[in-house]
């Protein structure tokens, strides 16, 4: 029996979606396995090395620390959908909390239980905005139950960018937010805002900053002295901003690079005064970053989301910042858009590799000891992982210019309770160029990894490719098998 060009086009782009997705799977690296002992993570600080607890402040607390790694996980789960809290015991999940379409940082407080910042798309608790609007901001979470104790949220006109992304306790019983809406940084006291820095106060600003996704601030920490280090993602910088005095230093400032990334689509940076500059950071330094930690006066750990790496930068003599410590890779797998990294008082860094779909714990030579796979391990949804924690250290900071000093006095003053992190040398590099990527299918990929939870961690853009050109083999094979039947001389005569 003859096959028709059109049915042949068909068998060519289904055998080929097919051996896309097969080829895929059976190449695709083990997430869960480590080059180093991935059995035995390494959960204890190095000899000598204080963590947070003891009466001092200052030295290891008398409670043992767990056997196995205690790792706490905000999952955002889609693009705000099918949102987690997961509270891991080594790999199992010991406990969860999903009463929100999305969650984004998590911590554990001194009493044990959990501040989680979360966004639900749709909320019947609108205020101005009437009977449709989204609601984010923070909660805290009861680990033993699961359940909500208290909340602190507000109304908002969509989620969509304006979800509040990062909070952090102040160390004397205030919180302080990010509020990406109005691209501002919050501290609340007792349920009632107490200050504020607005993001218009340095960077040019559009009449209206809640009509565009701006700048996009997606973390605060307390650092000390009543300083914050303060993510402005857009912007591809980090900036410290001191109560009373706002912005103190800038972490990649501006040097003259192309401003193109930060003004993507005419929906980003403004050029208010039309000078034809905006404060862009160089992207090669950091592009897009999340979550960065403060390790102490000079070094910072970030990571740098858009060029799929984590990267510790130091403070140069002349008051520049470069890469001394690079992570790329880890399990024969190339990070894909991490958004979180945090300095573990061992030397070793746990890494949120977010479309991976998994957290990991790398040592100082960038080799896995520890991961989990958080799509495994949600009910429902992609389960795209936001932030992690290690419990009992926490993302603590480093000191701002005090060896001994971390948030905790009045205003987020100083007090000698944490000693900085652990820092890499340059000669420590593991890393090699930023990442990169084919743009249009770069987004189509995000897109679907962030709605279909049936797409695994591996599908990449040349996946997408050769998926889509067996769809349409399909369709255009399907067409001519159509019009080939609708044109076929009639069997038995006319």
């Amino acid at each position: 029996m003859d096959v028709s060009r059109g049915s042949a086009l068909v068998l060519l782009g289904v055998g080929l979606v097919v051996a896309t997705m097969v080829v895929g799977a059976t190449t695709a690296p083990d997430r869960s396995v480590g080059g180093v002992d991935a059995s035995t993570p390494t959960t204890s600080p190095s000899a000598g090395t204080p963590i947070p607890g003891g009466s001092d402040g200052a030295t290891p607390t008398e409670t043992p620390l767990p056997e196995s790694p205690q790792t706490l996980v905000g999952v955002q789960g889609g693009w705000v959908t099918h949102g987690s809290v997961l509270g891991y015991d080594g790999g199992d999940v010991e406990w969860r909390n999903t009463a929100a379409d999305g969650y984004f940082e998590v911590s554990m407080l001194d009493d044990g239980r959990v501040l989680a910042a979360f966004a639900n798309e749709s909320s019947d608790d609108c205020g101005e905005y009437g009977d449709s609007c989204a609601r984010t901001g923070y909660r805290t979470l009861d680990p033993e139950t699961g359940a909500i104790v208290d909340e602190y949220s507000f109304p908002v006109g969509s989620i969509t960018n304006s979800e509040v992304h990062a909070m952090d306790a102040t160390g004397d019983g205030g919180v302080v937010y990010t509020d990406m809406e109005a691209e501002r940084v919050v501290v609340v006291e007792n349920g009632t805002e107490v200050w504020q820095w607005n993001a218009s106060e340095f960077y040019e600003a559009p009449d209206d900053p809640t009509s565009r996704d701006w700048l996009h601030i997606n973390d605060v920490d307390a650092i000390g002295d009543g300083r914050f280090l303060v993510s402005v993602r857009n912007a591809n910088q980090l900036v410290v901003v001191e109560r009373g005095a706002g912005v103190v230093e800038v972490i990649n400032e501006d040097t003259g690079t192309s401003d193109d990334n930060c003004l993507r689509g005419g929906n980003r940076l403004v050029d208010a005064d039309g000078d034809g500059d905006v404060r862009c950071g160089d992207p090669s330094v950091i592009k897009e970053q999340h979550n960065p930690q403060w390790l102490g006066d000079g070094a910072v750990l970030v990571a740098d989301s858009e060029n799929d790496r984590v990267v510790e930068l130091h403070r140069t003599d002349n008051g520049s910042w470069e890469p001394a410590w690079v992570v790329e890779e880890a399990g024969g797998i190339e990070l894909f858009w991490p958004r979180d990294a945090d300095r573990l008082p061992n030397g070793n860094t746990l890494i949120t590799d977010s479309r991976n779909k998994r957290v990991i714990e790398v040592n100082p030579d960038g080799e896995l000891v520890w991961s989990v796979a958080t799509d495994e391990a949600v009910t429902s949804g992609p389960g795209i992982p936001y932030e992690a924690d290690r419990l009992p250290f926490g993302e603590f900071a480093g000191s701002y210019g005090d060896e001994t000093a971390t948030p905790g006095g009045e205003n987020g003053s100083a007090t000698p309770t944490k000693t900085p992190l652990p820092q890499m040398n340059a000669s420590d590099s593991v890393g090699g160029d930023t990442g990169g990527g084919i743009p249009v299918l770069t987004l189509a990929v995000a897109g679907i990894q962030g709605s279909v939870a049936q797409v695994p961690f591996w599908f990449r853009e040349p996946h997408l490719a050769v998926s889509a050109l067996g769809v349409v083999l399909v369709l255009v094979g399907g067409v001519d098998h159509l019009r080939s039947r609708r044109h076929a001389p009639l069997r038995g005569g006319e």
